[in-house]
């Protein structure tokens, strides 16, 4: 088969969800609205962390940042797929390509980075109340989001520069709605099962740390909260954990079933929908999980509400 240099590639073809012309406007429909709940969600999330004082903390500031990444972390990829939706296209520009796998991969990381930081931050909540304001000041929570936003940053520049050394064959076609990694690299003329080793390598480092950091704290969480001696206590203890938890359990899940089926699995039809769960439903559920879970969230929404009214 002819192969030619990444340079000489103009463009790549998303073959997307479906070919069915008849399909399109529905889709559009549906995910043009999903689209929507995420960015109105996360925005409403970041407004009332903003707007009320009594959430000028720690754990919202890491949320409102969160919320801030997923907005982005769906913007990568429905974007792209909404106007070749509109346009009935498929083609997506080398530039465009390389630009959508460096916010994919930085919008994603950054997410794992700030829910590993929020577990952090209810760790030292949960075992050292009384030093939690020293610990957790506003210096160090600086910090940790722009060490997040350089490890993203790096993680990001680390997989475009991987991108930019494959050579492809004239079979430019992607089974998927937009530039994931793992099939940029199976299009690769000299594929083989060793190119899989760098993106094994970025997901050891970039997602394995913070996994590791996430279960490190929640099992000293757990530890301390056994030694409370009420149940009404440890219920206390253990709910201002529950949003996170089912935010890290949602995240990672999905995440995990999206990844091991781009590098394991054949099955376009497989990988993309573990692609559309992991890049579009979890980011606009992330903001219901918050707000129906915490009341802080609730009372901050109902205030901004009746503000706006």
């Amino acid at each position: 088969m002819e192969s030619q240099n990444l340079t000489s590639i103009l463009e790549f073809l998303l073959l997307g969800l479906t070919e069915d012309p008849e399909l399109q406007p529905i889709l559009l429909a549906l995910f043009l609205s999903m689209y929507l709940i995420t960015v109105l969600g996360n925005l409403l999330i970041i407004l009332a962390v903003s707007s009320d004082p009594h959430l000028h903390t720690p754990m919202y500031f890491f949320l409102s940042n969160l919320s801030l990444a997923d907005i982005g972390f769906n913007s990568s990829t429905v974007l792209k797929m909404l106007v070749n939706l509109r346009t009935h296209s498929k083609s997506i520009s080398y530039a465009g390509c390389l630009m959508q796998v460096a916010f994919f991969v930085m919008f994603c990381c950054l997410d794992s980075l700030l829910l590993a930081v929020m577990a952090y931050d209810r760790l030292v909540a949960i075992c050292h109340p009384l030093h939690y304001s020293i610990i957790m000041s506003p210096r160090l929570c600086g910090m940790l989001v722009l060490l997040s936003l350089f490890l993203s940053l790096l993680d990001s520049v680390l997989h475009c520069l991987m991108v930019s050394q494959v050579t492809f064959c004239t079979n430019v076609e992607i089974p998927n709605f937009f530039c994931e990694p793992p099939q940029l690299v199976k299009l690769a003329c000299d594929y083989t099962s060793t190119k899989n080793i760098f993106i094994f390598l970025f997901a050891a480092v970039f997602g394995g740390l913070p996994v590791l950091g996430i279960l490190y704290s929640y099992a000293r969480i757990v530890s301390s909260i056994l030694g409370v001696p009420s149940a009404s206590g440890k219920y206390k203890a253990f709910s201002t954990c529950g949003s996170h938890l089912s935010v890290v359990c949602l995240f990672y899940g999905t995440a995990l079933g999206a990844y091991c089926s781009s590098v394991f699995s054949d099955a376009p039809r497989k990988v993309m929908v573990a692609s559309v769960v992991y890049t579009t439903v979890t980011p606009m559920l992330n903001p219901f999980v918050y707000s129906l879970r915490n009341r802080d969230i609730k009372s901050a929404l109902r205030r901004l509400v009746r503000v706006a009214a």
